[in-house]
C-alpha cells in the first residue's frame, strides 16, 4: 500500500471507530479524498482495505458505507476470534522470541499508562491492545492463521463503545496480558491457549454491556 493509500486508510479507519463516521454512514470518495488529504485514487484502495478487514461493506450498486454491525454479528465476531486467537497462543507459546516477548511486555506497560489516567485514554487502549494481539498472531509463525485473523480482529470493537468501559474491565486487560506474558515466558502452550480463551471471552462480556450503554446512551435502548 502506498504511502498516500496508508494515511487514508488511517484516517478513514481512524473515524469509523471513534464514531465521527457513524454505523451506516456512506462513504463517498470526493469528500474522503479531500478530508484525508489526498487524491481519490488512494481513497480507493484504502476503500478495499477497509472491506477485506469489514469495517465498511459495498453494496450491489458499488456504493460504500460503514458497517452496522448488530450484536449478535459481534458475537459470531468474537466467538471466531477465540478460537483462532487461542490457537495463536498455543503456537506463539513454544515459537516466541526474546524481541517479541520484550515487544508485548512494553505495548503492556503503554496501555497500563493508558488506562490509568484521570481519564483512561480509549484511544490509546483500543490502538495498542489491537498491536499486543497482532504480535502474538505474528509469534505463532503462521501466515494463514494471520490471514484468517485480519478481519476478525479487525471487527469494530469500536472506540463509541471503548469509551464505555469502567476502569476495572480495562484493568483486567492489563492483567489478562501479563499472565499471558508469564505462559509465553514459561513456553507453556496450554497455559497460554487457556488464557486466550478466557481473555476474550470476558473482553466480549465488556463489550456487550458496553455496547448495550451506547445505545442507551444514544436513545437506542433495547436495540441490538
Amino acid at each position: 500500500m502506498s504511502k498516500a493509500a496508508d494515511q487514508a486508510y488511517n484516517y478513514i479507519r481512524s473515524a469509523i471507530l471513534n464514531g465521527s463516521l457513524a454505523p451506516g454512514s456512506p462513504l463517498r470518495e470526493e469528500s474522503l479524498a479531500e478530508a484525508s488529504g489526498v487524491s481519490r485514487t488512494p481513497v480507493r484502495e484504502a476503500l478495499r482495505r477497509l472491506e477485506v478487514e469489514q469495517l465498511i461493506c459495498r453494496t450491489d450498486s458499488k456504493r460504500c458505507f460503514v458497517s452496522d454491525w448488530s450484536l449478535d454479528d459481534i458475537e459470531e465476531g468474537f466467538s471466531l476470534r477465540t478460537m483462532l486467537e487461542s490457537h495463536a497462543a498455543r503456537r506463539a507459546a513454544t515459537r516466541i522470541r526474546p524481541d517479541q516477548l520484550t515487544q508485548l511486555e512494553e505495548i503492556n506497560h503503554q496501555i497500563a499508562n493508558a488506562i490509568r489516567l484521570d481519564i483512561p485514554d480509549a484511544t490509546a487502549f483500543a490502538n495498542l491492545n489491537r498491536q499486543f494481539h497482532m504480535v502474538i498472531s505474528e509469534a505463532a509463525q503462521s501466515e494463514r492463521l494471520t490471514r484468517l485473523l485480519t478481519g476478525l480482529v479487525a471487527h469494530p470493537v469500536v472506540l463509541r463503545t471503548a469509551t464505555s468501559y469502567d476502569r476495572q474491565q480495562l484493568e483486567h486487560s492489563v492483567q489478562e496480558h501479563a499472565e499471558l506474558l508469564r505462559a509465553f515466558a514459561l513456553r507453556d502452550p496450554a497455559w497460554a491457549e487457556s488464557i486466550m480463551v478466557s481473555h476474550l471471552r470476558r473482553a466480549f462480556h465488556a463489550y456487550k454491556d458496553a455496547f448495550q450503554a451506547y445505545l442507551y446512551k444514544n436513545g437506542q435502548g433495547g436495540a441490538e
